[in-house]
């Protein structure tokens, strides 16, 4: 076969006895269709990067191949004229290729469950996604989990976002989801460096980040709204009264995952761990049945659905094990508390007392993905899937009280079984190897 006979879109290869092939015939024999390639079966072979069908079985090729010179390749995120200048010099990419979209979840840690939302919300709406991952350590469970695993430098880092902001521009991140309270004030500021590149940072507006990291701040701005929330106080002012109404709660001004919180008894306790706790806060104490109410405020702000979860369980500040509640009072009160708050974006998490009198009190905020939101997921509050849908500029259409009530979740651990560690923990960079997973 001479190579100015081929059909537009076949490339020639070098047999092993001197004659050329074309090589989706030479692909083919390889997977035992040699002969439907050949004339005795109907056929389609489309260009380079596209799927090959047969009438009987469709042969996929692995991840389509380009080529030309490629670091000159202009990032998603950049013009339409600067794609097409640097298209000049590449073959034509794929349609499926073109259609990617990249999603990018900072400080990763265990949070598989939530990236497996995402894709099977991807997979609901027929649109491919490439999730990317990011964690200063390569033990974290997620990064081996995810797509495209990226090691950054620790959240303290003075170049911290910019590593993040590194990663959103090499690869053409559309939208960047933080996961880690002590990342949030980080990104909320410089979210308008990463909607520069091209990316969504799906997070509250900085003052709302601002409010919500102090728990002082917190209880000024929902006090004044007429929001309950329990008495609330800096350490210093109560150690130095006379008169207390044990018990009390202790918790840092800036804390996060319950780390630092205790229950006060006595004077002695009120002291002593004040000490220890940095910049100490002290609640009135309030018993009852906690809850946290997962509020969806989308990309412009505005709660449309808000999902309460009692928690039954929690292990090491993470709930283990949780209960839909479908009540209307709860959720009116996760609406208010987003209304009140002004600038929340994606899922915020609000975190309430149930006293046995039925007193609802809010006793924090965390503008972020919590924990335990895939059994709201679950119950058919499908965040993922209306982020997606918001991201790609449709209006998703959303029942505020769509969600299955009375469902409970209880998680146990899994294992990500990572071969060759000892080289993996010395590695600066990761490689997308496919770990071995299994339940313990």
């Amino acid at each position: 076969m001479q190579r100015d006979a081929l059909p537009a879109g076949q490339r020639v290869s070098a047999g092993r006895r001197g004659r050329e092939r074309p090589r989706e015939l030479k692909f083919a024999a390889r997977v035992g269709r040699y002969e439907k390639l050949t004339g005795k079966t109907q056929q389609a072979i489309v260009g380079d990067n596209k799927r090959m069908v047969l009438r009987r079985s469709v042969v996929r090729s692995r991840r389509p191949k380009r080529t030309g010179d490629f670091s000159q390749r202009a990032p998603r995120w950049a013009g339409t004229s600067a794609r097409t200048e640097v298209r000049g010099s590449l073959t034509s990419v794929s349609e499926d290729c073109a259609s990617r979209h990249g999603l990018l979840f900072t400080c990763i840690g265990r949070r598989v469950q939530l990236l497996q939302a995402f894709r099977d919300a991807a997979g609901s709406l027929g649109i491919q996604l490439e999730i990317h991952g990011t964690d200063a350590s390569v033990l974290s469970p997620g990064i081996h989990l995810v797509d495209k695993p990226h090691l950054v430098p620790p959240i303290a880092a003075e170049n911290y976002i910019d590593a993040l902001l590194d990663i959103v521009v090499r690869h053409g991140i559309e939208l960047l989801i933080p996961l880690l309270d002590f990342e949030l004030p980080l990104i909320a500021a410089a979210a308008e460096r990463f909607n520069d590149a091209g990316c969504r940072a799906l997070i509250s507006t900085e003052s709302v980040v601002k409010t919500c990291r102090d728990k002082l701040a917190t209880f000024k701005t929902l006090q004044s709204a007429g929001i309950d929330m329990p008495q609330t106080w800096l350490w210093s002012e109560v150690a130095q009264g006379e008169h207390h109404q044990f018990p009390y709660y202790l918790k840092p001004r800036h804390g996060s995952a319950a780390k630092g919180n205790y229950v006060i008894h006595n004077g002695e306790e009120l002291r002593a761990l004040g000490r220890r706790v940095p910049d100490a806060l002290i609640q009135e104490f309030v018993s009852g049945a906690e809850h946290t109410l997962d509020v969806y405020c989308g990309f412009d702000g505005r709660p449309r659905c808000v999902v309460p979860r009692k928690r039954l369980e929690i292990r090491t500040g993470e709930v283990s094990k949780s209960l839909i509640v479908k009540d209307a009072d709860l959720m009116a009160v996760g609406r208010r508390v987003a209304e009140v708050l002004g600038g929340c974006r994606g899922v915020v998490t609000v975190q309430c007392m149930v006293t046995p009198e039925g007193r609802i009190r809010v006793i924090e905020i965390n503008p972020r993905f919590g924990g335990g939101v895939p059994l709201a997921i679950h119950a058919g509050a499908d965040f993922p899937r209306w982020i997606l849908m918001e991201l790609l500029g449709r209006k998703p259409r959303i029942n505020p009280t769509g969600f299955r009530d009375d469902i409970v979740m209880l998680r146990f651990d899994h294992a990500v079984f990572v071969p060759n560690a000892s080289k993996l923990a010395r590695a600066k960079r990761l490689t997308n190897r496919a770990p071995r997973s299994g339940k313990r």
